[in-house]
Parts: structure tokens; sequence; C-alpha cells
């Protein structure tokens, strides 16, 4: 039988938790990345509707962008490669689809990067002349650990997915048991959602969700709403 992997040191498994957590003071749960609008105007209403809605966000528009720029960022920052860490960096801002998803990339990664200034030294001056998006601040602060870049996405992956539980349980409105039943759904679909992404070469990399786009644009003049995007 193979060897299991060695256990990620407690210091650093307790650092992404961290990182993942909703109450990190960088405003991941004033978004709901389009969800709002499809409850609105899609029909995705139910808990059935809502749990496939995310999983097949996951999959197909997570794991495919920024899940895999983080995969890849986590290394550059480990090998100080300032020139591949602004390709990433120009790729996510290069890539959002609608106004209101490059402004929560922009405000995620400015708030993590202010986060960031208090807790390792080095940050100031090395986004000093890098407005980061969200993932590659991210996946700054992964790398300071010992985590590796598939423990890193994980990471990143279940804090999106606590987000938009948390957006469906406010919005749609979800009762909580009703929510940590898709939680639970999206826990066991991260893993091989991570393994992908972590696989996708520069040119397999792609941020081509449309009805996602169409939604989040609809967002940006809907009627009522409780969230920024």
């Amino acid at each position: 039988m193979a060897d299991a992997p060695a256990a990620l040191p407690a210091s650093s498994l307790l650092q992404l938790i961290w990182l993942a957590s909703p109450a990190l003071p960088v405003g991941g749960f004033s978004y709901s990345e389009g969800l709002e609008a499809a409850i609105d105007g899609a029909g995705i209403a139910t808990e059935p509707t809502v749990s496939d809605w995310l999983a097949d966000q996951l999959h197909l528009a997570l794991a495919r962008a920024d899940l895999a720029v983080v995969a890849q960022a986590v290394p550059a920052w480990r090998q100080s490669d300032a020139g591949r860490i602004r390709a990433l960096n120009d790729w996510v801002f290069q890539t959002r689809e609608s106004a209101e998803f490059l402004l929560q990339t922009e405000q995620m990664g400015r708030s993590f990067v202010e986060w960031l200034k208090l807790h390792h030294a080095d940050a100031a001056a090395v986004f000093e002349t890098l407005p980061a998006s969200y993932p590659i601040a991210f996946a700054f602060a992964a790398s300071r650990t010992e985590a590796s870049a598939r423990d890193a996405c994980l990471a990143f992956a279940f804090g999106w997915a606590e987000n938009m539980i948390g957006a469906a349980v406010k919005a749609v409105p979800l009762g909580q048991s009703a929510g940590q039943r898709i939680l639970g759904r999206l826990a066991a679909e991260i893993p091989p959602a991570v393994d992908h992404a972590i696989t996708l070469a520069d040119d397999e990399r792609q941020a081509f969700s449309p009805m996602l786009a169409v939604l989040s644009a609809r967002h940006e003049t809907q009627y009522s709403r409780l969230f920024r995007s």
C-alpha cells in the first residue's frame, strides 16, 4: 500500500483555515457572484436548484479559472517569480466578464493586501507596485505556509463555498439545514475540482461562463438586492 501523504503541520493547517474563513475582513460575504440574479430571474429558488447551480459554478467556472491561478501562483510566489505573478494577476483582471466581477476581485484583493500587511512584514513592499487580484493575494498568504498548492486550492474553494452558501441562505431564502446539505455536497466535489484545476496549463485556463456573466450584468440594475454582485 502506498504511503499516506505527510500531514500538514498544525500551524499551516490553522493558517489555511484562517485564510478561508468568511470572518476574514476581505468582504467575501457581500458578494453572491450572480446567484442573487439567478434567484430573481432564472428560477434558482429551491435547495436542489441552488445545489446544482453552485456545483456547476464550482466545476465550470471556479476550477477552470481562479483555482487554476491559485495553483500556479503559490509556487511562483515561493520562487519569487515576479514576472509570472504579474502575468497571472493580469489574466485575472482581463478575464472578469462583468463590471461587478471585476470590482469583486479588485476590492477583495485590496482588502486582503491590507490584512496581509498586518501579518507579513514583507507584504507592503511586495504589493507596492502590484494591485493584486484576490486569487493572487490569497496565493501569497498560502505560499508563506507549508501547504502544498493543492492544499491552498482546497482552502480557497471551501472559503468560496461557505460564502456562497451564506448568500443562498439569505437570498432564496434557505434554512440552515438546507445550506449545510448543499455545503456537504460542495465539500465532496471540491477535491476533484481542485485536482482538475492543478493540471491546467496556461492555455487551458478559461473564464467563459456566458450565463453567469449575463446574470452578473443584470444584477447591476436589479431592483432589489442584498449583495454587491
